[in-house]
């Protein structure tokens, strides 16, 4: 079954998303958050989103996928976006989750995509005790240093306060915002299994990120390098490993 859901965030802005729940159970079921990346959505390229959301119904598995707030069809607008603001909004996510009756509280996970990877990981380190698992799809664990090399290469926010990224303007704040984060460290206090998955040719967050998460977590992580991926993993084959190792992880 998928609907069709809405929360508010701390703030008072609704969040829209999907509610996947399986068709049939017995007892509580295991359930996942999924956050989607920066200027992305609930769905995310390709609809893999949605896909991986119904892989996982498919196999007994709830999942709930939302806009941040500033994006997709969410409340607020993407100018205000900022990693805190995230963050919180992930925390109402998870709090959501984790108020449903019919799922196992100690069977929650989350997955995250580039951006959304980083919030994973962040929430990973604050949610420690109440998570059972942790997925990252090409995390941007470097997300300050590439915010970084932005703002450098644009004088325009040092004359607006803000750069136009195709249509949609980031705020300064975002980046000033981003320098109090490091993600490499929050995910350090997480005790339980992570999978990393991350493409060798990703161009926007090099799989040398992934390998810093693999080395900082030593045992506690499975690194999946999929050889010629892009950062989105935007062909089939590629999808397709990202999509069953995921769902693979999340079953054991």
């Amino acid at each position: 079954m998928q609907k069709h859901v809405e929360i508010k965030n701390k703030i008072g802005q609704i969040l829209r998303g999907y509610l996947h729940v399986p068709d049939e159970y017995d007892s509580k079921v295991p359930a996942v958050a999924i956050f989607h990346g920066f200027t992305g959505n609930k769905m995310e390229p390709h609809f893999i989103f949605v896909k991986l959301s119904r892989l996982l119904e498919s196999q007994g598995i709830a999942s709930v996928r939302f806009d941040f707030a500033g994006s997709g069809e969410s409340d607020g607008e993407f100018y205000d976006m900022t990693v805190t603001r995230e963050i919180d909004d992930a925390r109402c996510i998870l709090e959501y989750l984790f108020s449903l009756d019919f799922v196992d509280r100690q069977k929650i996970s989350i997955v995250g995509l580039s951006l959304g990877g980083a919030i994973a990981s962040y929430i990973a380190g604050e949610f420690r005790e109440k998570l059972n698992k942790v997925v990252l799809w090409a995390p941007a664990g470097n997300m300050r240093d590439i915010a970084k090399n932005v703002v450098e290469n644009n004088p325009q926010i040092k004359e607006k306060g803000y750069i136009d990224l195709g249509g949609l303007l980031l705020s300064e704040d975002f980046y000033y915002d981003l320098q109090k984060y490091d993600f490499f460290e929050s995910i350090k206090k997480y005790p339980n299994k992570v999978l990393i998955l991350h493409g060798t040719n990703d161009t926007a967050v090099p799989i040398e990120v992934g390998r810093k998460y693999k080395e900082i977590l030593g045992n506690k992580a499975i690194l999946v390098e999929i050889e010629g991926a892009d950062h989105t993993f935007n062909k089939y084959e590629w999808e397709r490993i990202v999509l069953d190792k995921t769902v693979e992880f999340l079953k054991e």
